[in-house]
């Protein structure tokens, strides 16, 4: 099989060929600035396989060409996605790379050291399900099936928890929800009934006026709201963008506010503020929707922008102005609630405080604001009723986190840590797609858990540094090289998307609807998997909707008209009844003053750096996702490691330099692992420091990331937990320079 191109010599060389393509050549698609799928001319070229992407969780759906030869030669967005309208990010075109990986795991995996030590011997498939379902039986009989518990993120999650639920545990965590989104979608349905969903209901293409906190959209790479706020900016939308760092937002916006971080509250509150007694909200829209509003008038009464200007500091003058931005932009306005939100422990509040101003600005529903989003239903295989557990996640934090919709992840590992009274700590652990030592924060924790555990199973593509603490390692093959479930899209349009197999797979590899089928067998759940291939499962959902796999393959995506014409309800302001205890948008959140919680948002101040350390601000970047992506050979060659900013005071300061490399150590004395190179630059605030997460892996079976650049999850080891919801609230953590490493460290 011949070597594939790197994205360098792929862009050099397509940048040589265009040149000599110019001569009425019909294999260059000039619209579209790009060579022609090989499917596209019949007879000359060979087929192309509709997929979804699973780099990120956007998941645009594409297609996927070949060469002659029939080996993959790059993917292409599906212009009938809703999520990606035909364009892929390089995340998405950079895919192909996972398959072509050397590194990849190629063969199941059983323990023969202690954990950690990334000493391994090869298995049968067999052997592996049996290890694994002789472990499961004895936790199931000693402790119950409530004490197996899943981590999950990505496609596989659907049919291991199906897995899960059969065998009699609801364990199942996605570290996304107490890691990332959680307070987003508690605060929003805490104010409005609905939360934001993904891809988040935002109507950027049509709002005037989009105020970013913390929000780098341009960086996260969520691929159709990137589109849509290229458009916007087209189109002359006030962007205002709140971040102690200059980020590419930042660049494209009228106004940046580069706020003292840990002070964003403050800002939201004065903005409320400015709002009412200013008298810019939207009075028609209050008065007929929200409840609250009195209350919350004389709440924020003495939050003026003075009072923020001492906190933020931010001058009130910018603080009105851009009060009055979106004041002249309503209903067409939006303040972002933003994706990775768990930020200082009193998040799920500031949440509210963004749901609230909104609120005020009428975008609620409203074109420019928040549309309403529409799904199709697809049926669900039939099976057996799950058994119902006698405990779950929450048995284990009694009175704690009352307003979380799904499970933690951290509050299932910290229910495994010994020690804890409690009947039952959680004893076994399935990860899959999810490499919890870089994700879950303080790693101290995770690993004092995870040497706790009676099993732990590692499902992934790639040896992450959690592949080397688990007892047995399934190797999953990529994403093209397998079916999945449909994917279900919650847009303007409702939609469908079908990924189908590119390409066989590599090694001895297999997909985890497959994995979770055959341990399921031998667990003795065979009514829960009532079908022999997934193929098969597809045709019968397909069939049972109308379509078919054979029409699928050919279009890719299905898309599905509105049954209403709902996309923006309350425009024109009707009648309309939100799901929420008193029916109206609640300023005043009751269910939250129900539950013993503050039921109106308000400051905390946070705590400040040490002397000689800085506040620890991490972040994304275009071409990777989280640490999965590092060691992908089409993306490293976009970005091989991070770099840390510092301000040019604090560099004079310490004497540091460009690319200078240096330790990092946080508060409590962690080090970091490895050095990072130094970027001096303005954009950055003198009390802070930045670094794109995802770096520094500590594997070195990962032959291009191993050792580039520095984690920043190392780093996080103090943790302010939001008390409403669980999440973990991240960036309380200080750093200073070390100009070597510790001892061991450099060794």
């Amino acid at each position: 099989m011949s070597k594939p191109v790197s994205r360098r010599d792929f862009i050099r060389l397509a940048g040589l060929g265009a040149a000599g393509l110019t001569v009425a050549s019909p294999f260059f698609d000039w619209k579209h600035g790009e060579i022609l799928a090989r499917d596209t001319m019949p007879g000359l070229y060979t087929k192309r396989t509709p997929t979804y992407c699973e780099v990120c969780f956007w998941m645009c759906a594409g297609w996927v060409h070949h060469n002659e030869d029939g080996e993959i030669w790059k993917i292409t967005g599906n212009e009938d996605d809703p999520h990606c309208n035909g364009r892929f990010c390089p995340r998405g075109t950079g895919g192909v790379g996972m398959y072509y990986d050397e590194d990849r795991l190629k063969t199941p995996l059983i323990r023969t050291e202690e954990r950690g030590k990334q000493v391994f011997r090869e298995a049968s498939w067999d052997e592996a399900y049996t290890y694994i379902a002789e472990k499961m039986n004895l936790i199931k009989e000693k402790w119950g099936p409530e004490c197996m518990a899943l981590f999950t993120h990505g496609s596989g999650g659907h049919y291991l928890g199906n897995l899960l639920r059969a065998f009699g545990s609801n364990n199942i965590a996605a570290p996304s929800y107490a890691q990332c989104r959680g307070p987003r979608e508690v605060g929003f349905i805490g104010t409005f009934g609905e939360g934001i969903d993904s891809p988040e209901r935002t109507d950027i293409r049509d709002t005037k006026c989009l105020v970013l906190i913390g929000s780098h959209i341009g960086e996260n790479m969520h691929n159709g709201q990137v589109q849509e706020f290229s458009d916007a900016v087209d189109k002359g939308a006030t962007i205002i963008t709140v971040d102690p760092r200059f980020s590419i937002a930042a660049g494209k916006s009228k106004f940046w506010l580069p706020i003292k971080p840990a002070t964003d509250m403050a800002l939201l509150l004065a903005w409320i503020h400015v709002l009412i007694y200013d008298e810019l909200y939207d009075q028609k829209y209050v008065e007929k929707y929200a409840y609250g509003f009195d209350e919350l008038k004389a709440h924020v009464k003495t939050f003026t922008p003075e009072w923020a200007y001492g906190i933020t500091t931010i001058h009130p003058h910018i603080i009105r102005e851009t009060a009055r931005e979106m004041a002249n932009a309503s209903p067409s306005v939006i303040v972002h609630p933003g994706r990775h939100v768990t930020w200082y422990g009193d998040d799920t509040q500031r949440e509210r405080a963004i749901a609230i101003l909104n609120a005020l600005l009428g975008s609620w529903g409203r074109r420019g604001g928040f549309y309403n989003p529409a799904k199709p239903s697809v049926p669900t295989h039939p099976h057996p009723p799950y058994p119902k557990p006698k405990r779950d996640w929450r048995y284990a934090f009694p009175d704690k986190y009352k307003l979380a919709g799904l499970a933690l992840a951290s509050g299932l590992c910290d229910a495994t840590v010994p020690g804890v009274s409690r009947d039952c700590n959680v004893r076994g652990w399935i990860v899959n797609g999810t490499n919890l030592i870089q994700t879950l924060p303080d790693q101290k924790n995770t690993l004092a858990a995870i040497q706790a555990l009676e099993l732990i199973v590692v499902i992934d593509t790639m040896p992450m540094e959690i592949t080397g603490y688990a007892d047995v390692i399934l190797p999953e093959c990529t994403y093209l090289e397998r079916y999945d479930d449909l994917r279900i899209s919650a847009h303007r349009e409702g939609s469908i998307a079908l990924r189908v197999p590119a390409a066989e797979k590599k090694y001895n590899t297999k997909s985890a609807w497959e994995m979770a089928r055959e341990l399921g067998m031998k667990l003795g759940l065979a009514d829960y998997f009532p079908f022999k291939t997934q193929e098969a499962e597809l045709d019968w959902q397909l069939k049972e909707m109308g379509l078919s796999l054979d029409e699928m393959r050919k279009i890719g995506v299905k898309k599905f008209p509105r049954p209403a014409d709902d996309l923006y309800p309350l425009e024109g302001l009707p009648d309309y009844e939100f799901y929420t205890n008193t029916g109206k948008i609640e300023l005043y959140a009751t269910q939250f003053e129900a539950e013993g919680y503050p039921a109106l948002p308000t400051y905390t101040a946070h705590e400040e750096p040490p002397y000689g350390f800085y506040r620890l601000i991490y972040g994304r970047a275009p071409m990777h996702t989280f640490s999965r992506t590092g060691n992908n050979p089409n993306l490293f060659d976009l970005m091989e490691e991070n770099v840390v900013w510092v301000n040019p005071k604090v560099a004079k300061e310490w004497g540091l330099r460009n690319d200078q490399p240096v330790w990092l150590e946080n508060q409590d004395g962690v080090i970091s692992s490895s050095s990072i190179k130094v970027r001096v630059t303005e954009r950055i605030r003198f009390d802070s420091v930045y670094m794109v997460h995802g770096f520094g892996h500590t594997n070195a079976k990962l032959s291009r990331a191993y050792g580039r650049g520095a984690s920043d999850s190392e780093l996080i080891t103090r943790v302010h937990i939001d008390p409403e919801m669980g999440g973990t609230g991240m960036r309380g953590n200080f750093v200073t320079f070390r100009l070597e490493g510790a001892p061991e460290v450099q060794s």
